[in-house]
């Protein structure tokens, strides 16, 4: 009898487990409220010019260059320490924890996500991510480019990524073939853009309309989805 095959699975954080479009509004509505429609947009302005450069969204970095435009505003304060102490567990998705429950059930279950040095592991350890997937979190610049560090830390025969980025999820299957099994929450904007989805057309092995949707899989149903795909 072969010895069973050593699965990680491999989850990302923002619309795939937490909603992030809603703590965008949330945040622009706060911003909004303390500096004015004005400073609302610029602030905007220069969060979306900070994930062009970056390729993630830094928030913490544009709430420092807008007090460089703004440094006399008396609200700062109290905007940092809503981006800090931001209640990002109301923002999980429905069966969101119940999914990484499930996960850890079947293997190695780690939390790969993009982001800043700051804010992304507060996002992470508030929500309780943390703790559901026992503190095993990967928080990269681009976590496309990071996969031999990624392969280093959680060695295994076999990937399970899940990821509403279909761009992810080719580099995923570029770098690893066979040997990983894609999943395709479709939240988000990202996960809906008619251009991405063009452009990447063959990524997902697998397509579910919302993450709760995975605890309707087996695992045996997700890893013949790569096979079927993928035929000796």
């Amino acid at each position: 009898m072969k010895p069973a095959k050593q699965i990680v699975f491999l989850v990302d954080v923002d619309d795939t487990l937490l909603e992030n479009d809603r703590i965008q509004d949330d945040l622009k509505r706060h911003i909004e409220q303390e500096f004015g429609a004005e400073c609302r947009d610029r602030f905007w302005a220069i969060q979306e010019d900070l994930f062009q450069e970056l390729g993630y969204r830094d928030y913490l970095g544009a709430l420092q260059r807008f007090r460089i435009e703004y440094p006399y505003e008396r609200h700062l304060v109290t905007a940092a320490s809503y981006l800090v102490d931001y209640p990002f567990a109301n923002r999980l998705y429905p069966g969101a924890l119940d999914v990484l429950e499930k996960l850890l059930t079947w293997g190695q279950t780690v939390i790969l996500s993009d982001g800043d040095v700051v804010f992304q592991p507060r996002k992470v350890y508030r929500s309780g991510i943390f703790e559901a997937v026992n503190g095993h979190v990967l928080i990269y610049v681009h976590k496309e480019e990071a996969l031999a560090e990624v392969e280093r830390r959680y060695p295994a025969d076999h990937y399970v990524m899940v990821d509403d980025k279909l761009r992810i999820l080719a580099a995923l299957k570029k770098a690893w073939g066979d040997r990983v099994t894609t999943v395709f929450p479709r939240q988000g904007k990202f996960a809906n853009d008619p251009k991405l989805l063009a452009a990447f057309p063959d990524s997902a092995d697998v397509s579910v309309a919302r993450i709760s949707d995975l605890l309707e899989y087996s695992l045996a149903d997700l890893l013949k989805a790569t096979s079927l795909r993928n035929p000796k």
